[in-house]
């Protein structure tokens, strides 16, 4: 899941990966036991996974930059048909919407089959197709870890921003955000973890009674 900061105080969060987003959140990622530990209820976890379903596949800024959580998809060849997909579902295991979450850009011709076993592999030919038929300058995605936090690639037409530094609490990454002004000029902000002595225990409050 990655985030848009908009004009003012919105912000616009959009879909994720997931083969079964609730099983992974539960067993692996540990929001289902903080969300108990927290609220001392499950109903705060189950409202958030129900409305994941209704999150944005993809946003557009301008009509020139498109952001995705993984990438393309070679059932998709304009921005008219993501918005024709019904995201209001659990991710499938294949077909357009499952390659906007999973699919990965790497230094190939055409498209090529994805180690993750969902999506593809798409390369800078690819890109430029898409770019220039859709009249957007660039893709902006997550996905992948980035060392670095960012990358760009394909002449500039595409860029990988990663914002979970140290991740898992092991990779020793940094990570960063990408900021786009009123003209489109872009600016990244590089970022690491906070040291693990200044984040203290989570406060101790009642649920509020929306939670019940």
């Amino acid at each position: 899941m990655h985030y848009l900061q908009m004009p003012g105080p919105t912000l616009e969060l959009m879909h994720g990966v997931g083969v079964n987003i609730r099983v992974l959140m539960w067993q692996v990622y540990g929001f289902y036991d903080e969300c108990l530990r927290k609220y001392g209820s499950v109903n705060v976890w189950r409202y958030c996974t129900d409305i994941f379903d209704y999150l944005s596949l993809a946003a557009l800024i301008d009509n020139k930059i498109l952001c995705v959580h993984g990438g393309l998809s070679p059932t998709i060849a304009t921005l008219d048909q993501i918005r024709t997909i019904d995201r209001k579902q659990e991710v499938p295991h294949d077909g357009p919407m499952c390659d906007l979450l999973w699919s990965d850009p790497e230094d190939i011709e055409g498209w090529g089959l994805s180690p993750r076993g969902a999506g593809y592999l798409f390369g800078g030919d690819i890109c430029t197709s898409f770019n220039q038929s859709n009249k957007i300058d660039l893709i902006c995605r997550a996905h992948q870890l980035v060392m670095e936090g960012h990358k760009f690639m394909f002449n500039d037409q595409l860029v990988t921003v990663w914002s979970a530094p140290n991740y898992c609490y092991r990779c020793g990454n940094v990570a960063s955000i990408l900021e786009l002004d009123e003209h489109l000029d872009k600016a990244t902000k590089v970022f690491d973890a906070a040291p693990q002595g200044s984040r203290g225990a989570p406060a101790k409050k009642a649920a509020p009674d929306y939670f019940l």
